[in-house]
């Protein structure tokens, strides 16, 4: 799986240089399911998604929906497992990362981000 460097442009800061890329089905479909609780830098970005759930997950992650722009349009900090986003049809893709990640960095809606 493809590891890429995320920055959130709009305030100069790095959000993880771990993030792995679900960009084929089944990836995409497990998600963060199974995986250890996500350390500072790692991260899951989801290509072709629009809400994200946790059911069967055992943590909270923070969740950021982009457009095709990767432009910021929703945020999820703290999504605890059993939740899930709405859906965001504007959205292209969902980055989790660990809890408190976007709170650190100052992400906001309208924030531009780069890989």
């Amino acid at each position: 799986m493809r590891v890429i460097r995320v920055v959130n442009s709009a305030r100069g800061v790095e959000l993880g240089d771990r993030v792995r890329v679900a960009d084929r089905w089944w990836p995409r479909l497990r998600g963060l399911i199974g995986h250890p609780q996500l350390t500072e830098g790692e991260g899951l970005l989801i290509e072709s998604c629009q809400g994200v759930h946790m059911y069967w997950m055992k943590y909270a992650i923070d969740v950021a929906m982009l457009d095709k722009d990767k432009q910021v349009v929703e945020l999820y900090p703290s999504l605890r497992p059993g939740k899930r986003s709405r859906m965001h049809w504007n959205a292209r893709y969902a980055l989790e990362l660990p809890t408190g990640s976007l709170t650190r960095t100052g992400t906001e809606i309208g924030d531009q981000l780069d890989w």
